[in-house]
């Protein structure tokens, strides 16, 4: 693995994550500070932790079906990357989101 390249590319993404990060609290910052209707601003938090919770939800299920995915792929002995192995893991991906939809689905 080529360490020069891994650097870079995990310094951006932690320097974005923390741009994202400081911008949000900001914003929420101002909508308290800006003494608008109680109800609205409780409600767009609500929705804020509604969202965060559901993003969990689904990086949970998707990650649990990629391990299966996995598990299968080991199960079986396969030792190469081929189409179907790929097809495999794919298809744990796509069941992984179809549940979480089903899911989220079923708690609004």
């Amino acid at each position: 693995m080529n360490v020069d390249l891994l650097i870079p590319v995990s310094l951006f993404a932690c320097i974005a994550y923390s741009i994202k990060a400081v911008v949000d609290a900001r914003v929420r910052k101002q909508l308290v500070a800006s003494n608008g209707d109680a109800s609205l601003v409780r409600s767009i938090l609500e929705g804020d932790e509604s969202a965060r919770r559901l993003s969990s939800l689904r990086w949970g299920i998707t990650l649990v079906a990629l391990a299966l995915g996995f598990g299968i792929v080991e199960a079986r002995g396969w030792q190469d990357i081929t189409p179907g192995v790929i097809a495999v893991l794919v298809g744990a991906l796509g069941l992984g989101n179809l549940a979480f939809f089903a899911l989220s689905r079923r708690l609004r």
